[in-house]
């Protein structure tokens, strides 16, 4: 057999990565406004010019780190979908598991708050992809509802789109820091009950 030998050169997209995700925990430690690119390259012990090989700015490093909590999020609502449950169950889980990811983030880092403002920013069309991600979600959720007859026929798509609007105030991570003190969770379950109600199937009591 031949000998088995260490790899010890990484690639570009494992530096990229290992930048993003020192970034991310120094953001979390001191700021985003008070971390600059050097403060970054010291902790990897690299020069800055080396970290602009692999990002052109401080907002290019946000934008990855951006896309890789979209990313997370949009498999935690994956999973969500796929569970046994009725879909109006479902729709209530995904819409609480947005606003606990964005509260928690919060909560327990809220250094992380002018990142989050420099994300939404800079990475408009990641954010926009993932809310329509989302809204296809939603729509294939009130499609299995209807399929079930919990939901009255109607136009999915547009249902979707119009509950992701009407439910903004669970979804947005500055709206929901603006109500951090608030019980989210009980207006929420309130909310979706209000605007599921005009398409849920109106059982008549025997």
């Amino acid at each position: 057999m031949p000998p088995i030998t260490a790899r010890t050169k990484e690639t570009a997209d494992e530096t990229r990565e290992r930048i993003a995700r020192t970034a991310d925990e120094l953001f979390r430690r001191m700021g985003y406004a008070k971390t600059a690119v050097a403060d970054i390259a010291a902790e990897l012990g690299m020069s800055p010019a080396n970290v602009y090989r692999f990002f052109p700015s401080k907002n290019a490093i946000v934008e990855a780190i951006c896309t890789r909590c979209l990313v997370e999020m949009e498999n935690e609502i994956r999973v969500i979908s796929a569970k046994p449950l009725t879909a109006r169950e479902r729709i209530f889980e995904l819409f609480r598991a947005i606003l606990i990811y964005h509260r928690d983030n919060f909560i327990s880092e809220r250094r992380l708050h002018d990142m989050v403002l420099v994300a939404i920013e800079s990475n408009w069309d990641a954010i926009l992809a993932h809310k329509l991600r989302i809204a296809a979600g939603i729509e294939a959720l009130l499609a299995e509802g209807i399929e079930e007859g919990a939901f009255v026929p109607h136009d999915a798509a547009a249902a979707s789109q119009i509950m992701l609007g009407a439910m903004v105030r669970f979804c947005h991570p500055i709206l929901i820091a603006e109500s951090i003190d608030e019980d989210l969770e009980s207006q929420l379950q309130a909310a979706l009950a209000f605007i599921l109600r005009s398409v849920e199937v109106q059982r008549t009591p025997l």
